[in-house]
């Protein structure tokens, strides 16, 4: 099966990105260097082409009965124009996804899923529609860029930017339609811009024109890592639950039904994620073992590792049996049959100044 194309394509080509496939996308991981483009980010802005990410809309008299049965989190204190981070649950209350809900009217949701499970969210929500809650695979109806750093908020028109976190607008920017969400998956400020295909390359021109820099993959990676925000196939899937998982606030078991719910009421936690500091050398990477200090014991693996740019250190996230899980438990990390030392830490391991 050929892998698809996102309207910025032939632009990664000319700014000379390494393109990889990625959950059947040919996508950008880098462009010139993973730390540089990192460091601009944390430091100035950077912006990703996200439009393989996909979009579902619910519509109808019904639309946020349907969200609410299908999202964990409590789509009842949504108003129009803001953004909720949620989940979709299976009946077992482990995760089919995460996502972003954005309440556009209250007959009206936009609800962004992950590139890699858009098809099977898409075929999750369907199955849950009524006459008066319609769902609409609409992901090939937008391009997405996102534009974060400390400096991205500065290069939106004012009347054009949302006013707080978790807030979006609808408007005219440049002489084009588009949606502006302030939400972010890099641990900065920043937005990203929903719009029509065939405006991508004038939207992505205007920023390069200011300045940016055109990040891929590998810095997204490694900049969601630094502020532990979670990967789908990495801290969540659907062998695990958001308590397991550390997203119990996304959870409100006090708003009525929800798909999942009577499972998280047992409150079964078999293992708790960690964030990571190696003590030695060595990166600990996804599906290294992880053993007590002893080495003799096996509990747990790692899901997610890099050296963090920005702390210069090894840094990695796990799940381990829940009685290791304490801040400064000592324990250690096979990387090539070696067992080496490592700490548990505060998550996240970067934070930014408000």
């Amino acid at each position: 099966m050929s892998l698809k194309q996102t309207p910025l394509y032939k632009i990664h080509k000319q700014l000379g990105a390494r393109i990889v496939d990625f959950a059947g996308w040919e996508m950008p991981v880098q462009y010139d260097s993973v730390i540089e483009e990192h460091h601009a980010v944390r430091k100035h802005s950077g912006m990703f082409d996200v439009s393989h990410m996909g979009e579902l809309l619910v519509h109808g008299p019904k639309a946020e009965a349907l969200v609410q049965k299908v999202t964990c989190n409590d789509v009842s204190k949504l108003q129009s124009g803001t953004c909720q981070y949620s989940a979709l649950l299976n009946e077992r209350g482990t995760f089919v996804d995460d996502i972003i809900v954005n309440k556009i009217t209250p007959e009206q949701f936009l609800i962004c899923v992950n590139a890699s499970n858009a098809d099977k969210d898409f075929q999750w929500v369907k199955a849950f529609e009524t006459t008066e809650a319609r769902v609409d695979n609409v992901s090939d109806q937008y391009f997405q860029i996102a534009v974060q750093g400390p400096e991205a908020c500065d290069l939106i028109p004012h009347a054009s930017l949302p006013e707080k976190s978790f807030t979006f607008v609808q408007t005219i920017f440049n002489g084009k339609e588009c949606l502006i969400a302030r939400t972010g998956y890099t641990g900065e400020d920043g937005v990203e811009i929903y719009g029509r295909p065939q405006d991508a390359e004038m939207f992505w021109n205007y920023f390069l024109e200011k300045g940016v820099k055109p990040c891929g993959l590998g810095a997204r990676d490694t900049l969601r890592l630094e502020a532990c925000l979670p990967l789908y196939g990495h801290e969540i899937d659907d062998q695990t639950n958001p308590w397991e998982a550390g997203l119990s606030w996304i959870v409100k078991m006090d708003k009525g039904d929800f798909i999942g719910r009577e499972a998280l009421a047992q409150k079964k936690i078999s293992k708790k994620l960690i964030g990571i500091f190696m003590q030695e050398s060595g990166f600990a990477r996804q599906g290294c073992k992880i053993f007590d200090q002893s080495g003799e014991k096996e509990i747990g693996i790692v899901v997610s590792g890099t050296k963090s740019p920005t702390l210069d250190r090894a840094i990695a996230t796990g799940f381990v049996l829940p009685e290791f899980s304490e801040i400064q438990k000592e324990f250690r990390v096979d990387i090539h049959q070696k067992k080496r030392q490592a700490v548990v830490t505060l998550r996240p391991f970067y934070k930014r100044k408000k």
